[in-house]
């Protein structure tokens, strides 16, 4: 649907560690402007989300420069006060001298201040334009915003920083053509990806919250069962089923014979650096030191290819299947006649599992409009950075890269692209209740253990976490934002 010459992409650029400058730059073969940030000459451009890695955080909006300070309180207390304090101002700012860097500091915080509480409702107010079709007041708020947002500031600064360069791509139109080239971009080093996404499931446990609940689910449907066979749709490293394993080597009366089947993805295939024998070999080898039977079979196709020929259910087992995580990346009635997301749940369905347990982010952004998209994707996704601000600490040496590479692309797809290349479509549980009750499915109750360990796992973390448990689903939630639901179907 986009489609924007290679050179066009190359223009914008977000460089943390200078105060950038944006200038709209007349690009070839197009009579679109795009809005991009000029990096100071003397460090090299940045990409919001390019590999680079910074230790330093970003300087603010406000320089250092005596001068430019000056300048700075003029135009805040022309605002503030009106033009006829411009007198006063001059006489106060003209007794400056070098005895008054307290006084500087004090003004420097200030305005930090109000540039991060004018932050986020300029961002809306950008949106706001873009969805009414005024490009000259998009343009203006967006000169406005690379002097505010910051990819190592206060977590709105972080995630505004991602937010403007989708909201650049979509009014440029060519949202899709960024989005691949982004992911044309040379991604980092596999162990270093991999690196990422390992303190990421470590300093936040929406993954370990996830992962948990699916198995207490599966392990209380599998308890009388010898036979287990569980198809897991998005693999990734298959550190989910470390702790199942564990827990069947302890069951009474022995475990069952375990046979798991893999359905690999590209991310996580590049992040583990080979196919899916590294994750079998992995887990045939933890299923050996605790003594249970077990078998591996991997499946190499895309979900959304998937047929039940290539999962080899046998009759003799009792099936679970596992969506965690990976249902929102299926295209649905909106996007394709094909509904690849309710065709899966049938097909599934038709397998006759006896328990499917399902992990999602509870957020709306799979058929609303741009602007309550971009919305929704602010409010969830600031909810998020503040949970992370929390636990890594802002001068962390990767918690740039974490950000970059785990979470800002999925940001960026989710504003700046439309159709078939807006990969992320997140829906809430309600949406996704009924999507499993048409294919057939009916709740499974999940075990109160599974909610006590839950609340013993988020001991370890904030106390700004909350647990909820609500009409047979639990909710994973930051301060008074649900941001991950689990539940289960039989």
């Amino acid at each position: 649907m986009y489609k924007q010459p290679r050179q066009e992409l190359e223009a914008y650029y977000f460089e943390p560690n200078s105060v950038e400058k944006l200038r709209y730059l007349p690009v070839n073969n197009s009579r679109k402007r795009f809005c991009t940030l000029e990096p100071s000459p003397d460090s090299p451009p940045y990409n919001a989300l390019s590999t680079a890695t910074y230790d330093d955080t970003c300087g603010s909006c406000v320089t250092d420069d005596l001068n430019d300070f000056k300048h700075k309180i003029r135009e805040i207390e022309t605002v503030m006060m009106g033009p006829d304090s411009l007198d006063l101002l001059v006489d106060c700012t003209d007794s400056f001298d070098s005895t008054a860097s307290q006084e500087i500091n004090g003004w420097r915080s200030t305005l930090e201040a109000i540039s991060r509480r004018d932050l986020r409702a300029d961002l809306v107010s950008c949106a706001k334009a873009m969805s009414e079709n005024d490009l000259m007041m998009a343009h203006s708020m967006m000169e406005k915003l690379r002097q505010m947002v910051s990819v190592s500031g206060e977590p709105i600064q972080r995630l505004g920083a991602y937010l403007l360069e989708g909201l650049v791509a979509q009014l440029a139109s060519s949202g899709s053509s960024i989005y691949k080239a982004l992911n044309r971009c040379p991604e980092p080093a596999s162990t270093e990806l991999l690196s990422y996404m390992h303190i990421l499931y470590e300093v936040c446990p929406y993954f370990k919250f996830g992962y948990m609940s699916a198995n207490g689910a599966i392990a209380e449907a599998m308890k009388e069962e010898n036979r287990v066979h569980i198809i897991d749709f998005q693999i990734g490293q298959g550190s989910q089923w470390v702790t199942l394993i564990q827990a069947f080597a302890a069951r009474p009366g022995g475990p069952p014979r375990i046979r798991i089947t893999g359905i690999d993805d590209m991310t996580s295939a590049y992040a583990r650096g080979g196919g899916l024998s590294i994750v079998g070999n992995r887990l045939a080898k933890l299923a050996k030191q605790f003594n249970v039977p077990f078998e591996f079979n991997s499946v190499s196709v895309s979900v959304s290819e998937v047929k039940p020929k290539n999962l080899g259910v046998r009759p003799e087992e009792a099936l679970a299947v596992n969506f965690a995580f990976v249902l929102h990346h299926m295209p649905d009635e909106s996007v394709s006649t094909e509904n690849h997301r309710d065709r899966l749940l049938r097909m599934v369905k038709s397998l006759s599992p006896k328990v499917v347990t399902l992990v999602e982010q509870e957020s709306n952004t799979n058929t609303a409009a741009f602007f309550p998209r971009f919305m929704e994707t602010m409010n969830y996704y600031a909810a998020m950075f503040e949970s992370i601000d929390v636990t890594l600490p802002r001068d962390h040496k990767q918690r740039i890269n974490v950000e970059q590479h785990c979470l800002a692309r999925d940001v960026v797809n989710i504003i700046a692209c439309e159709g078939a290349d807006r990969v992320e479509r997140h829906e809430l549980l309600g949406k996704w209740r009924s999507r499993f009750g048409m294919a057939g499915f009916t709740p499974y109750p999940l075990s109160p253990l599974v909610n006590s360990t839950i609340k013993s796992l988020l001991r370890n973390y904030s106390d700004k976490y909350r647990l909820e448990e609500r009409d047979g689903a639990l909710y994973l939630g930051w301060m008074h934002r649900d941001l991950v639901a689990s539940c289960a179907w039989k």
